[in-house]
């Protein structure tokens, strides 16, 4: 019969080369000129930095973002799209839609999310609804479905409107639930594509292939918002969201993103917390037998965030009948960071431990039983 025993034991996380960089001093978050700003660990959602994050901002083409996610919702991407003729009529960024065109909305789709294309979002949009404002109406219910309370849509493509913002918080969020979908992860990441039509789309999103590690996800600009984006970018471990609103012209958006993201990858670094083959914990043996070590079955690694310990937690059986066969499961170990489960280990027997014979089990016996009557006289 087993026991289990519950064993906790606090480690630093940073197993000592993070230790000794936590003990110096962390660079300071840098300067940024935009409205608002905000850093998350797509782990979780933590905030690491933010300026601003729930103020209420025009967001410009960020708000395609929820254009696409009903999209997604409602239509398949074989689905076929006769272009409206008032998406068609629609300015600025555009993949020139004409009215009565037939599309498909994964054509459609790569229009608004690469090339940020009005023209495409809004003839998803009339796809969905018979006007713009019908349209709000369905993004506005699933913003207040998804909690994005600094949220209020006017538009499907982000052009300029009275009564239409975001936030960095909320924008963040939804750029989150829209990577979910491995359709938008793959476009996102596109530098250009070619419809079916030959159109060649080009992306707006100037990091991609120049810093290392972002994968996308969307920019915007118009007068009023000013310059605007939420970039996901993949370090050693760790995905990072970073999203900047208001900026006052594209390259120190550009410099204030790539700054972020600098700043927000030096705040983890990788590390073993579990490493295979170490004893993290002993289990008793009947007859005599000397304990039995529990062993890790593979490494754990992790990207852990500088001057935030990690926990490792043990639970492994406190006695164990015989037999014991090597590699048997007799406990775990598991790493928190905070209320965060980061990962877990199986823990093994590290030898098979055969069970005595009778005559080794009376020797035993015996030889317990002389002990204690030694010890009564």
């Amino acid at each position: 019969m087993r026991r289990l025993l519950p064993v906790l034991a606090a480690v630093v996380a940073c197993c000592g080369a993070v230790s000794a960089r936590a003990a110096s001093p962390l660079p300071p978050i840098p300067a940024v000129d935009a409205k608002a700003y905000l850093v998350v660990d797509a782990r979780d959602g933590a905030v690491l930095a933010s300026s601003h994050a729930h103020e209420r901002l025009q967001i410009a083409s960020l708000t395609k973002l929820m254009t696409v996610l009903l999209t997604l919702q409602r239509h398949k991407l074989t689905d076929v799209v006769t272009i409206d003729p008032r998406a068609a009529a629609v300015g600025q960024s555009s993949i020139a839609l004409r009215g009565g065109q037939q599309m498909t909305v994964h054509d459609l789709l790569e229009g608004a999310l690469i090339q940020s294309a009005n023209d495409a979002a809004d003839a998803l949009a009339l796809s969905l609804a018979p006007s713009f404002p019908a349209f709000a109406t369905l993004m506005n219910a699933e913003a207040q479905k998804l909690g994005l309370a600094d949220t209020h849509y006017v538009r499907p493509d982000g052009l300029d409107a009275p009564g239409e913002y975001s936030s960095a918080a909320d924008v963040t969020k939804l750029a989150r639930l829209d990577m979910r979908t491995r359709f938008v992860r793959e476009t996102v990441a596109m530098r250009t594509a070619t419809l079916a039509d030959g159109e060649v789309l080009h992306t707006w999103n100037d990091l991609l292939g120049v810093y290392p590690g972002v994968v996308g996800v969307k920019t915007g600009h118009t007068d009023e918002a000013g310059w605007c984006q939420v970039a996901a970018v993949r370090g050693d471990g760790v995905t990072l969201y970073v999203t900047v609103l208001g900026g006052p012209d594209e390259a120190t958006r550009d410099g204030d993103l790539e700054a972020l993201i600098t700043w927000g990858l030096d705040q983890f670094r990788v590390v073993a917390p579990v490493q295979a083959g170490r004893t993290y914990a002993t289990v008793q043996l009947p007859y005599g037998r000397r304990p039995l070590a529990l062993v890790a079955t593979k490494e754990l690694r992790t990207a852990a965030r500088i001057g935030h310990p990690l926990t490792e937690r043990v639970v492994a059986a406190a006695s164990v009948r015989l037999p014991v066969r090597r590699g048997a499961v007799l406990g775990h170990v598991q790493i928190w960071e905070g209320s965060q489960l980061v990962g877990t280990r199986d823990l093994v027997a590290a030898r098979s431990v055969h069970r005595p014979g009778l005559p080794g089990r009376l020797r035993f016996y015996a030889g317990r039983a002389a002990h204690d009557l030694a010890h009564l006289f």
